[in-house]
């Protein structure tokens, strides 16, 4: 059945983050929220069939993973990417941030750096400093609205680095990248003996004119590479909380089960199990369906900007539905741009800042949503500012 992307569905009242915290984020109720990364799209119909169907069932009881949940990831991952992996290999976890931050407390200690490449998804600086580790900031470079991974600066880190911290497609720069920029990366990884944590949560969010390739699927023979996958982002179900790492090192994957046996963590229930194997199972067509919407989206994004609001240039995006939206045009410090967008625009979208020091002057969209709340926004911000 076609999907419907233009519906507006009333999220409001319903304990959103998105729609009901905005007073507590940017102190207006009213903002068009086009912030936190999760979408305004209704999950697959199969996805909720399943879980009506098993909602019905009453007892909701201590749950385990089938082989069939293991068999829907394995083909799927084997479908999109021609890449292999092997049941053992995989660790489900109560979510990616979770997860990457287990395996860096799993897996080094606390003498020893981690390695991220800002601007990045903010909760990489929090998943190391809050473990007690040292973080190592290695910037993309950025050239004619581009970015670039500085393999140079990269290869010449002397610190006591252990693990490497990677987004990939990238949050929020909307990276997809290449198999050279792999291969590089992995090349300096191995003359360093580092573990690449490669957070491939976007993966399936690839526009039409890229493709996405597995990290660890470049490098068989390097087992210092852990991949963390799920479907939240991709089938709009990050509520649900259940990902997985895809992790060959057999050292490395029961020092990290070790950690969440620990704490007592069973990252499943009925209803994140159900979700989880239905999405891969049955969820193509309706994923098909959302990237070439998100494409027009794109698309009409950017011709917007160039014909209404030159002073905002977009990076475009090779993967996820966040803009990364370069302001430094505009001329305005990063809370003054803050309050623009909030209080004249009324647009509540993600500070760039808040990926670095490296986002200064950047802000973040979310374009998850109808297109018709983005063309609105799009008209807001350029009332306020034209």
């Amino acid at each position: 059945m076609s999907v419907n992307f233009d519906e507006i569905i009333q999220r409001a009242g319903t304990n959103c983050t998105k729609f009901d915290k905005r007073f507590a984020v940017f102190g207006d109720s009213h903002v068009t929220p086009l912030w936190v990364a999760d979408m305004d799209f209704a999950a697959p119909h199969e996805v909720t069939a399943a879980l009506i169907s098993r909602a019905k069932h009453p007892i909701y009881g201590y749950t385990f993973a089938p082989d069939s949940l293991y068999e829907a990831l394995i083909s799927w991952v084997k479908q999109r990417y021609h890449w292999s992996i092997k049941q053992e290999w995989i660790v489900l976890c109560p979510g990616v941030v979770p997860s990457f931050t287990a395996a860096i407390l799993a897996l080094s200690e606390v003498n020893e750096s981690t390695i991220i490449l800002p601007p990045v998804y903010f909760p990489f600086f929090s998943a190391v400093t809050k473990s007690n580790r040292q973080l190592t900031l290695c910037p993309l470079s950025y050239h004619n609205q581009r970015y670039e991974i500085d393999f140079d600066r990269l290869a010449a880190l002397e610190d006591n680095s252990r693990i490497l911290l990677f987004c990939s497609p990238h949050n929020p720069v909307g990276r997809v990248w290449s198999r050279s920029d792999l291969e590089q990366l992995i090349k300096i990884a191995q003359e360093k003996n580092w573990i690449i944590i490669s957070d491939e949560i976007h993966a399936d969010l690839t526009y039409p004119e890229y493709q996405h390739t597995p990290l660890a699927r470049l490098a068989e023979e390097f087992e210092n590479i852990i991949t963390a996958l799920a479907p939240s982002k991709t089938f709009n179900i990050p509520g649900l909380n259940l990902s997985a790492l895809i992790v060959p090192n057999a050292k490395f994957r029961q020092a990290i089960l070790n950690f969440f046996d620990q704490l007592h963590i069973n990252p499943a229930n009925p209803f994140s199990i159900t979700a989880f194997e239905t999405a891969y199972q049955k969820g193509a067509n309706w994923l098909d369906e959302l990237i070439s919407y998100l494409s027009c989206t794109r698309d009409q994004v950017a011709d917007y900007l160039t014909k209404y609001l030159p002073a905002i240039q977009l990076v475009k995006p090779e993967g996820t539905y966040l803009l990364w939206l370069d302001c430094r045009s505009m001329r305005m410090t990063d809370s003054e741009l803050k309050r623009f967008f909030i209080h004249q625009a009324g647009v509540g979208l993600s500070p760039g800042i808040l990926f670095g020091d490296e986002g200064s002057g950047f802000m973040r969209m979310n374009i998850g949503t109808p297109r018709s709340n983005v063309l609105a926004a799009l008209e807001k911000i350029k009332k306020a500012y034209v």
